[in-house]
């Protein structure tokens, strides 16, 4: 699916005004996490993730991010959240956003920074050694 088609089969995808109930609301999640799970592999491709990220994890991720959210019982405010949810959906979709942005926020926001703490390699050659001393106080 390209990303013509994909942007097409979005369109249509809208999130009502107000849902009646907490179920409805709660019904209207779980079509939003199918419609973004439709559109995970058309994601991959645009931004070409494939070497970052797998369609599993980022689909954790989208799942991580409904679940931070599970404790809502207004169901105006969950219609706010589809509401921004479906908003940034499109953003993606349409590639209103760059790839750095779309690995900071889902993939490497979701396991967090990993900082290398331990010594640098330091290679072989002197002039590297001679770098790494002089740099690294």
């Amino acid at each position: 699916m390209g990303e013509r088609a994909a942007a097409a089969s979005l369109k249509f995808v809208t999130v009502q005004a107000n849902s009646a109930s907490l179920a409805e609301a709660r019904a209207r999640v779980f079509e939003f996490f199918k419609t973004t799970c439709r559109s995970i592999p058309t994601v991959m491709e645009i931004y070409n993730l494939q070497d970052v990220v797998n369609e599993s994890q980022l689909r954790s991720a989208v799942s991580s991010e409904i679940r931070r959210h599970a404790h809502i019982t207004n169901p105006k405010v969950i219609d706010m959240l589809l509401q921004k949810g479906t908003e940034e959906l499109h953003n993606i979709v349409q590639h209103s956003k760059q790839r750095h942005h779309i690995i900071g926020q889902y993939v490497v926001g979701q396991r967090g920074l990993v900082h290398d703490l331990g010594t640098k390699d330091e290679g072989t050659s002197d002039f590297l050694k001679n770098f790494y001393k002089s740099n690294y106080f």
